[in-house]
């Protein structure tokens, strides 16, 4: 393995992306492109920006931290999409980059004069990508969705909740973030393909069946299903026990431990049963085998809480999981954002924001051995107007200096 020096050049570095999205799913597909070492430029509308970076700030005067977490590593150039020195001004931009993506409302790059046939012609190498709620062949393609809309109709919805309750939202905006990974996913391999083909190709993701993609565990347990709708399982796993939350000292909100014991390794179960001082469920006869201990839910359920409840949730962790047996403390977002691994690591680590100061945010996940990105801040609402206009078009400043003036960025 190549050891990261200062020198290492990343893995997209001089890969150039103009960044037309906005909220969570596009960026989010751009942000992780930057962390892979591209060159990621926003566009923004000149008054404000998008409605990510001030929609839900707590100051008037600042972005907001959403905002934040989802523009690391990028810059941003304000252009006024209205008027026609700005479509002239965004025509030229896409001459010089690999990589087109926006997210606008369906049809609205199209009615500005900007779909794939027109992007191909000004550069025959970009490759243009589109996130939207639903597929430009689905009868609701014209619908607007956000996270909740995708995630209520593609199926991760409806098969979150406890039994016999009402479908629940995840927490975590895999509607938004879950498609814009695999937006990246498709420009990485429309890259790699331009190396044969010498041409750039156009990229369209639907949210909706983003989450019918991650939400195949569930439909492959529909599809075994003679017949009915798949139950709802709560915390559980369907035919699995142990597999579920358990609580843990002092019984907090969040004091809790996921344990598991796969059906497909008895050691688990065995293992399990003496790390929590219990050797003598293992040669019980209601529990001999995966299907015993789900029809003996509740002995087995019963026999672990007795246990964790003596131990926080740090001790059931390093216990069970260090008997090898699959377990999870559940760690809420302030736990995370202070957990002294993580930063470390680097998963968690401190920019410094140009009007907020020192803001933790979480980083990127995937380690690679020859490609190494700094996390840097989100930019300024057009920071960037004098650099990107003057070194890729060659504008000089007192004319950008003039645009901006002018409202055209």
């Amino acid at each position: 393995m190549n050891a990261i020096t200062p020198d290492t050049l990343p893995a997209l570095n001089g890969i150039k992306v103009l960044d037309l999205t906005q909220f969570e799913a596009g960026p989010s597909c751009t942000e992780a492109l930057a962390w892979l070492g591209a060159t990621v430029v926003k566009v923004e509308e000149p008054k404000r920006g998008e409605p990510g970076r001030w929609g839900f700030s707590n100051r008037p005067d600042a972005d907001a931290h959403y905002f934040i977490f989802y523009n690391l590593n990028k810059q941003s150039v304000t252009c006024n999409l209205k008027s026609d020195e700005g479509k002239a001004l965004l025509t030229r931009l896409i001459g010089e980059v690999d990589i087109v993506i926006e997210n606008m409302a369906p049809g609205t790059f199209a009615r500005l004069g900007f779909d794939f046939e027109t992007i191909h012609k000004i550069n025959p190498r970009a490759i243009f990508a589109q996130v939207k709620g639903f597929s430009p062949k689905s009868p609701h393609k014209d619908y607007l969705a956000f996270d909740m809309i995708a995630q209520a109709t593609g199926g991760t919805m409806g098969v979150n909740g406890e039994p016999g309750g009402p479908p629940i939202k995840p927490g975590p905006t895999i509607g938004d973030t879950g498609t814009g990974m695999l937006c990246c996913i498709g420009i990485l391999g429309a890259l790699f393909q331009r190396v044969t083909t010498g041409k750039g190709q156009h990229i369209q993701v639907a949210m909706r069946d983003a989450m019918i993609n991650y939400c195949r565990t569930p439909m492959s347990r529909q599809s075994a299903l003679d017949e009915g709708v798949l139950p709802r399982a709560g915390n559980s796993i369907i035919g699995t026990a142990p597999g579920g939350l358990y609580a843990c000292k002092p019984g907090g909100t969040d004091d809790y431990c996921y344990i598991f014991a796969s059906r497909g390794n008895e050691e688990h179960w065995t293992r399990l049963a003496k790390a929590i001082g219990r050797a003598d469920l293992i040669d019980d006869p209601r529990l001999q085998t995966g299907e015993d201990r789900y029809e003996n839910k509740d002995v087995v359920d019963g026999a672990i809480t007795e246990w964790t409840m003596q131990h926080t949730k740090e001790e059931v962790m390093a216990i069970i999981a260090g008997a090898k047996v699959p377990c999870g403390a559940v760690f809420n977002t302030y736990e995370l954002l202070n957990d002294s691994d993580l930063h470390d690591r680097g998963m968690m680590t401190k920019i410094d924001h140009p009007v907020r100061g020192e803001v933790t945010v979480s980083g990127w996940p995937v380690n690679m051995s020859d490609s190494h990105v700094p996390i840097t801040s989100a930019p300024l609402h057009g920071a960037d107007n004098e650099a990107i206009y003057g070194d890729w078009l060659g504008i000089p400043a007192d004319e950008v200096k003039a645009m901006r003036a002018n409202g055209v960025i």
